[in-house]
């Protein structure tokens, strides 16, 4: 791997370690499942959450751990690196069938030995019906089945795995250790009054709580101790220190407070990663890694304790480390979620709760570290706002430069004010962070799932609607029927019976939603996160059950640039101008645009009609009018934590649809805008592939138009240029002024770019061989090009290219 010059090169040893975690090939690991099918079985007269923390206990102390040659930071998640554990009390349905596939997928490629599969097939038993999916599959009502067998909504990840979609309190838990949380624990017990019947949850869930903190504390001495007798053995003096001061470390952290940066990079390590042993809920974020960390550092640099390079080793090492992390999803999961990402996002810049830039030192080595590692993982977010220090804006340049698709920039002028607008206290608003995409939550004090929730897919919507109900696809009703498109005689009829279709699948996307909600709740309760985050242990509540200080949760609304493009082409050339017939355009879509004349009319949409991402009102403002029936309709509908404890409670709109894109359009016919059956949908709310005509300015101002202080989910925009855009000081410079501009002046919630050339990328395609170290922004997040499959490659290979 090449290094640019500007941000160094990593010590050999990191370099070193890098290359074995990059070059280990990921397998699908049966030793969790193996522990946890012992503890279930040895719990069953307990209660859910007694049974999980026993559970966590069990895996803590008996799994098997390892500390790597070259690391300075200890912790695993199974039994080799990179490989992805199996949580059977989530499913085991997809496991089984996939068995022997795993090694012959297209893209998210998994290995599996035969001794594991004999151990899968062996606790294979226990877990039929008897976990969260088969539960959550009983719970769902008969109305929403149809949804369930077309997979229309998306829900194969909820119930396949864990939530998370959080970060937990790293500055409270670097401050009091697990051990004040533990005393705190002891004192809310007892205060309960076993007498009132809403102690008896409480008092369960307290000897739960205990029960985490014990087996952490546990798990940390089992590195002590093995780091111990390895420095035994050692023979290389250095080294032998390094392990006798990681031994040191892991006697006393998390549990004790940490007093120095190395023991608080082992701290937060092993709670990142403990809490993806207890759940494999992806999108676990660091949350403000440069605020909590930084008093850590700066006093260790002052006391000359560590210097700025040893500090610069330890977050390549660590960063490292989060890499190691790994999660095994359905073969119709990765369509989703292309190239086995899991978020773990960290954030950094931004403000002060005091409204002040909270650029430090660390904000600078942070990027530096992310540039020298130049990894999939974290993903790394830097918090944009107008008076953001100016040499830090620019070494992010720098950092997009590389090509890796870090950092994304979020939005403080917009998003502050929405949380403030949807009732977070002001001092919160400003401690937000990114989660997992560019999704934005208050870290330690936000339930699960800020977004993540079911898709809503518009361009298929839309043909429903046109279809009187009836889906496209599939030939299944979804929808009360409100008339055929060759009957509607003006474009104010398919407006109005669109605004009845998606509010009624929102609706039912709500029941689904809610359903497995309510299922989760009560099987796989998470003891540790729940702990971690505030606050659960004063409220004597799980996440789920309202334990949260705050609880906003949004879904993921797809194609918003096909829909926009395809109700501009329809108002236009069928209504306005009367260039098509209605009947001709139905038909040519049932056609796919195959024959001739359908091809003729297939261009006349692709040429003729006005395109959304370039700054047109015609086209813009149709997607807003059409949104505005979901925004409007999704307020109605609080979530299952709503008057249970936390502020909020509530749903709102969100654009983060990951690779969704490339699946949900999979499964979608063709679509007015003139795409063809099957292909991509457009991803985020960016443009749809080589539409956006008039540059990105013109891409600025049209996802301007959206109304992104309701879609606090998330407003994913994607961008991409050639490395050669940004080869002059000049053209740096531009990039920066045009996202000054769309962030100060139009309000824009988030962008992030893809550096690299066209050509790069099909010589990848083609050489994969050639380039090992290639990284690519697939949604809100970066993936090695060579995992992905190739309709995602290909998505990625198509979208525009922009000049400045």
């Amino acid at each position: 791997m090449e290094n640019t010059q500007h941000f160094g090169q990593l010590t050999e040893r990191m370099k070193a370690f890098r290359e074995e975690v990059l070059d280990e090939k990921p397998y699908v690991d049966g030793e969790r499942a193996v522990l946890a099918t012992e503890a279930y079985k040895e719990n069953l007269n307990q209660p859910r959450v007694m049974v999980r923390a026993r559970m966590l206990k069990k895996i803590l102390e008996n799994m098997s751990i390892y500390i790597e040659d070259k690391t300075l930071i200890v912790g695993n998640q199974s039994t080799k690196n990179c490989n992805a554990p199996v949580f059977p009390e989530y499913t085991m349905k997809f496991i089984m069938d996939e068995l022997d596939l795993f090694e012959k997928r297209d893209g998210d490629v998994f290995y599996i030995t035969e001794e594991t599969k004999q151990q899968l097939r062996d606790i294979a038993p226990f877990w039929e019906n008897n976990n969260l999916r088969a539960r959550g599959e009983a719970l769902l009502p008969e109305e929403v089945s149809v949804f369930m067998e077309t997979g229309v909504f998306g829900m194969e990840g909820k119930l396949n795995a864990g939530d998370a979609h959080l970060a937990v309190n790293y500055e409270r838990i670097l401050a009091q250790g697990l051990k004040g949380y533990e005393a705190y624990t002891r004192e809310m017990k007892e205060k309960l009054d076993l007498a009132q019947p809403d102690s008896v949850d409480k008092y369960m869930f307290y000897n739960s709580v205990l029960t985490v903190i014990e087996a952490v504390h546990t798990f940390t001495l089992r590195y002590s101790s093995l780091a111990k007798e390895m420095a035994g053995k050692e023979t290389n003096p250095a080294r032998k220190e390094e392990l006798l001061e990681i031994s040191r470390i892991c006697a006393k952290v998390p549990y004790e407070p940490a007093h120095s940066f190395r023991e608080a990079i082992q701290s937060v390590w092993f709670i990142q990663l403990i809490l993806q042993i207890e759940s494999n809920g992806h999108s676990l974020s660091y949350g403000r890694f440069d605020q909590y960390m930084y008093p850590y550092y700066i006093k260790d640099i002052n006391e000359k304790k560590i210097t700025e390079e040893e500090a610069l080793e330890l977050l390549t090492c660590l960063w490292i480390k989060t890499l190691t992390v790994n999660k095994v999803r359905s073969q119709a999961h990765t369509l989703s979620s292309a190239g086995s990402p899991m978020y773990q996002n960290v954030t950094i810049g931004g403000q002060t709760t005091d409204k002040k830039d909270a650029v430090n030192e660390l904000s600078f080595a942070v990027l530096k570290s992310v540039a020298q590692t130049r990894l999939t993982q974290p993903n790394l977010t830097v918090r944009y706002h107008a008076n953001l220090n100016k040499h830090f804006f620019d070494e992010c340049i720098e950092v997009m430069k590389l090509g890796f698709g870090m950092p994304a920039l979020n939005n403080d002028e917009i998003i502050i004010p929405s949380f403030i607008n949807w009732g977070v206290k002001e001092e919160d608003a400003y401690n937000y962070s990114a989660i997992g995409c560019v999704e934005t939550a208050v870290p330690g004090k936000w339930g699960y799932r800020c977004t993540g929730m079911s898709y809503v897919n518009f361009p298929r919507v839309l043909l429903c609607t046109m279809n009187n109900g009836v889906d496209l696809t599939t030939n299944k009703r979804f929808t009360k029927g409100h008339g055929y498109f060759t009957e509607m005689e003006t474009y104010e009829d398919l407006l109005a019976a669109w605004d009845k279709t998606v509010r009624e699948m929102t609706r039912y996307s709500v029941i689904v939603e809610n359903f497995i909600d309510k299922a989760s709740e009560r099987d796989v309760p998470d003891i540790l996160c729940s702990a971690l985050t505030d606050d659960c242990i004063g409220r004597g509540k799980t996440i789920k059950e309202g334990g949260a200080v705050y609880d906003f949760i949004s879904g993921l609304q797809v194609g918003i640039a096909n829909m926009a493009n395809s109700l501009a082409a329809i108002k236009k050339l069928v209504y306005d101008e009367k260039k098509i017939t209605r009947e001709q355009l139905w038909n040519a879509i049932l056609d796919d645009f195959q024959s001739p004349e359908n091809k003729k009319i297939q261009e006349m949409l692709n040429d003729e009609a006005p395109k959304y991402g370039n700054d047109d009102d015609y086209a813009d403002n149709l997607i807003v009018e059409a949104y505005d029936s979901y925004i409007d309709e999704i307020k109605k509908y609080p979530n299952t934590r709503y008057n249970r404890g936390p502020i909020g409670g509530i749903r709102y709109a969100g654009t983060s649809s990951i690779s969704a894109n490339v699946g949900q359009g999979m499964g979608t016919m063709a679509t007015p805008d003139g795409r063809n059956a099957h292909e991509p949908l457009a991803e985020g709310c960016s443009p749809a592939h080589n539409t956006d005509k008039n540059g990105p300015t013109a891409v600025f101002k049209s996802i301007s138009k959206l109304r992104t202080e309701k879609i606090t989910g998330g407003v994913l925009l994607n961008q991409k240029m050639t490395p050669q855009m940004l080869s002059t000081e000049e053209n740096k410079q531009k990039l920066e002024l045009l996202i000054r501009t769309f962030f100060n002046r139009l309000h824009g919630y988030h962008v992030q770019y893809n550096i690299v050339s066209k050509e790069t990328l099909i010589d990848a395609q083609k050489h994969p061989e050639n380039h090992k170290d290639l990284i690519v922004r697939v949604a809100g997040y970066s993936a090695f090009f060579n995992v992905l499959s190739k309709a995602t490659q290909d998505d990625i290979i198509g979208r525009t290219e922009q000049s400045l």
